[in-house]
């Protein structure tokens, strides 16, 4: 399978602050890819207060479909909390005979360590594996063009979803993968949505998924990086430019269109050329 190569002429910055055939590119590669696809149940939801209390690793791409599929109990050595039971249906008394994190870690390494580590919220996976590891004086880390989450190409293809999250895109999409909130399963459906989204890429024109990425609102930050210049002023722009924007639910903060951004970046950047031209 092919490997992830940054996209050029921009180092890799993470996914939303990428133009649009930038993205694409991105997405491109990872469809040839195998993916290492994860996911944990934890004590909590703060990676180093708790402790993951079941893992599932599938490796899989699209040429050949699931080459292999892990799921391990682990032992937090405490107790479950009433309420992720509730949610996972994991009780202390199933973990208690399990395996150490320091087997179960040492022996999952090798495969989280190759190809694209892919999850369905992957910040939130990949920062208690981070913390497992480092808990046994382990470096873990994948380079941002080696990490792909589900929930963030969800938002750019399934935008007229009311939501993304993945129990409700099991629903929606009908997959047959057991019980959700369960590392099995969550692991199976968010190699199932992958498998539907970067399918789509390959397969449909590129302008039509473009269109699709230009509908994003990104947030004031990702069109900072994009330009590469600070908040305050790159706001002061889009603002000048009569740009529509909104305000995020939680935060209130400013987010735009991608594609109205990406417009008044590409004119900006052949403004600065002709002054450069000039000034020959």
């Amino acid at each position: 399978m092919a490997t992830v190569h940054n996209p050029p002429g921009k180092k890799y910055q993470g996914q939303s602050s990428l133009l649009s055939k930038q993205l694409l590119a991105f997405y491109q590669r990872v469809s040839e890819s195998t993916l290492t696809v994860v996911d944990v149940e934890t004590t909590g939801s703060i990676a180093y207060k708790s402790s993951v209390i079941e893992v599932s690793v599938i490796k899989a791409n699209l040429a050949e479909g699931i080459l292999q599929q892990k799921t391990s109990l682990l032992n937090p050595m405490g107790k479950v909390p009433p309420f992720i039971t509730k949610i996972t249906g994991i009780t202390t008394a199933m973990v208690s005979q399990a395996p150490y994190p320091e087997d179960i870690w040492a022996d999952y390494e090798p495969l989280l360590r190759q190809d694209i580590l892919t999850a369905h919220n992957l910040d939130f996976d990949y920062g208690f594996l981070q913390s497992e590891y480092k808990r046994l004086d382990v470096h873990y880390y994948r380079p941002p063009s080696h990490r792909f989450c589900t929930v963030l190409l969800s938002r750019l293809m399934l935008a007229d979803l009311p939501s993304r999250s993945l129990p409700n895109l099991v629903k929606h999409f009908n997959f047959d993968v057991g019980v959700s909130h369960r590392a099995e399963a969550d692991t199976k459906a968010c190699w199932l949505l992958a498998k539907l989204l970067l399918t789509r890429i390959q397969q449909e024109p590129e302008e039509k998924i473009l269109d699709l990425f230009r509908q994003q609102w990104i947030r004031l930050q990702d069109a900072a990086t994009m330009f590469g210049q600070r908040k305050k002023d790159v706001l002061d722009l889009l603002i000048k430019a009569g740009l529509e924007h909104r305000l995020s639910k939680r935060q209130q903060q400013p987010l735009f269109r991608r594609g109205d951004v990406e417009e008044v970046f590409y004119e900006r950047q052949q403004g600065e050329q002709l002054s450069m031209l000039e000034d020959v």
